[in-house]
């Protein structure tokens, strides 16, 4: 019998068509010799989708590939059921039993951002005692914000850049001391990021107070916390983590930005296939220095209790050699442009077998926690 796997995508996130690609990206590359797949569309505005509406926000050859599955859920089906006596997810109307009801064995809530990255859906599925791909509550809330983050990291000896926050109502009350501050512990150039988001949305390179002022007001639209981070000379690294209480680190990789007039990575140098960068695996570095990176990475994983699966990014900086700790991202991009794919493929495993032991991954931690006690 084939394993039901909802994929939940889309959210209420500015990720929200990066969530779409890698949901396509996914589906895809499934085995669905081993998986039935039951699409759920979640909205910009936060509405859930019948598996039916749902295939509708997919490309025309994922629609074409999983058509004759969701044919069976009725027009009316709802992804979201509510009735806690079918534990949310785990149950959608479909015409193929007399109860018109199907369970989910497992969910992959392939979400990018906030209310889907940052322990928000997380705790639904805790919640509905659903077994669930990728990291738990804690790790996902405390992986999305980059403040948090570091003070994890921090605690864990990680070298980092130097930074400073402040909330966007600091910035509204007196930005010329925002200003002060950051200009005085950081310099310039630095980076201007929104706490709580990927994919470099939001993100901005400033070069003095002026594009400074710019930089946090776009991030301020973003969230309501913003991190400054001092500006490297340095290369950008990256290596992927899979594993619950033994993580492993794959061969890291590397973003070479072929034009000078492109300093970093933003979200259209990602995503728009400008043909202006390219991710190479492994990275150009010595043994030793990949095995350092490999072993930061999961001291990273381990030090926000992430499962699952992440990508750890570093900087490499040309003045020193040193090797420093940027984020994590506990539900990495998974489209064909994205670098956590990649990085598995070249440490010899295909997308595919990465499903098959996301998939073992989340049935391990779901029976390990049901072993915890919850009555007396």
């Amino acid at each position: 019998m084939k394993t039901k796997i909802g994929i939940i995508f889309g959210g209420r996130s500015s990720e929200h068509e990066i969530s779409i690609r890698s949901a396509k990206a996914v589906i895809e590359q499934i085995d669905k010799d081993k998986y039935e797949v039951i699409p759920i569309a979640i909205t910009h505005e936060g509405r859930w989708l019948n598996p039916a509406e749902s295939l509708q926000r997919l490309p025309e050859n994922i629609r074409e590939s999983l058509s004759e599955s969701v044919m069976k859920f009725p027009s009316n089906a709802i992804a979201l059921v509510g009735d806690t006596k079918y534990k949310g997810l785990t149950r959608l109307e479909t015409s193929v039993r007399e109860e018109k009801l199907l369970p989910l064995d497992v969910v992959f809530p392939i979400l990018h951002g906030t209310y889907g990255e940052d322990g928000t859906i997380q705790g639904l599925l805790e919640m509905g005692d659903i077994p669930y791909i990728g990291c738990g509550v804690l790790a996902s809330a405390c992986g999305m914000d980059k403040v948090t983050m570091k003070i994890l990291f921090r605690d864990a000896e990680l070298p980092m850049c130097k930074y400073v926050w402040f909330l966007r109502s600091e910035w509204e009350r007196s930005k010329d001391a925002v200003i002060a501050q950051t200009t005085a512990k950081l310099g310039y150039p630095c980076f201007v990021k929104p706490a709580n988001l990927g994919s470099s949305v939001g993100v901005s390179k400033a070069a003095d107070e002026k594009s400074l002022r710019k930089a946090i007001e776009l991030a301020a639209e973003y969230d309501r916390k913003i991190i400054v981070e001092e500006g490297l000379d340095a290369r950008e690294i990256e290596c992927a983590v899979l594993g619950y209480e033994e993580p492993k680190a794959s061969l890291p990789g590397e973003y070479i930005i072929k034009s000078d007039d492109k300093k970093f990575l933003d979200y259209t140098e990602k995503y728009a296939g400008t043909g202006n960068n390219e991710f190479v695996v492994p990275a150009p570095v010595s043994e030793e220095l990949t095995k350092k990176i490999q072993q930061m990475a999961v001291t990273a994983f381990r030090a926000i209790d992430g499962s699952g699966l992440a990508r750890v990014d570093f900087f490499l900086r040309n003045d020193t050699d040193a090797l420093i700790i940027n984020e994590i991202n506990t539900m990495p991009g998974l489209t064909n442009a994205s670098g956590f794919p990649k990085m598995w493929a070249g440490t010899g495993k295909d997308f595919s077998q990465v499903i098959d032991e996301l998939v073992k991954l989340a049935m391990e931690r779901h029976a390990d926690k049901s072993r915890n006690k919850t009555v007396f």
